[in-house]
């Protein structure tokens, strides 16, 4: 399926798993700019919505909640990406609302979020500068990740270097970053498909895909 879909899909299976101020969040939450930085950067670096959750609640540390644009969870990793939108109630803040939003950007740092924050002008008119923003640090908790698996050094940088470019690979491509022959690269990969670590692409020409 191509974005409007998966989007749909995506928007639909959340809205239906929530009720109460939770579901009222996402319905009035999530909008332009929301939209946007899915379609314009998480799309066509991923193809899908694997592990990101639209308006997630977190604790607030005066006992209340806060929601987050979106949060990228697996285990060990908390991205929380925030997408900001300038216009008259940002200009209009108060030095109270100000600092709040400070706190609140402190606290998820405390509690061991990594926080990335965008632009809605960065979105909309530099969506590859956030594209390498969400790869440099997705790669970066995927790498550390990594090391603490089983897989052999050819099978960690293999990895690397698909979660670094974030779409499909070819086999040449990791002859000449890895510098080996085609017969061992083809026997790496067929290792990583074998435990689940890559698909295999569709197409006639041979690539990878991290899954």
């Amino acid at each position: 399926m191509g974005f409007e879909e998966e989007y749909q899909t995506f928007l639909n299976a959340h809205l239906q798993a929530r009720t109460g101020e939770r579901l009222r969040r996402l319905q009035e939450g999530h909008k332009q700019a929301e939209m946007l930085f899915l379609k314009q950067v998480w799309w066509p670096l991923f193809y899908q919505f694997k592990h990101l959750h639209p308006e997630y609640e977190v604790d607030d540390f005066k006992d209340g909640k806060r929601y987050l644009d979106f949060a990228y969870i697996r285990p060990g990793i908390r991205i929380c990406f925030e997408v900001d939108g300038y216009g008259p109630h940002l200009k209009n803040i108060s030095r109270w609302q100000y600092s709040d939003n400070l706190e609140r950007q402190n606290q998820l740092v405390i509690d061991r979020w990594t926080v990335i924050r965008f632009s809605f002008d960065q979105v909309k008119e530099n969506p590859r500068r956030c594209q390498q923003v969400v790869q440099q640090v997705i790669g970066r908790w995927l790498g550390d990740e990594l090391d603490q698996t089983s897989l052999s050094f050819l099978e960690k940088e293999v990895l690397r270097l698909v979660i670094r470019k974030g779409k499909d690979i070819t086999p040449i491509e990791f002859e000449k970053y890895l510098n080996l022959s085609d017969k061992t690269v083809k026997k790496v990969l067929s290792q990583l498909v074998d435990k689940k670590m890559l698909i295999p692409h569709l197409e006639p020409r041979e690539s990878a895909l991290i899954d």
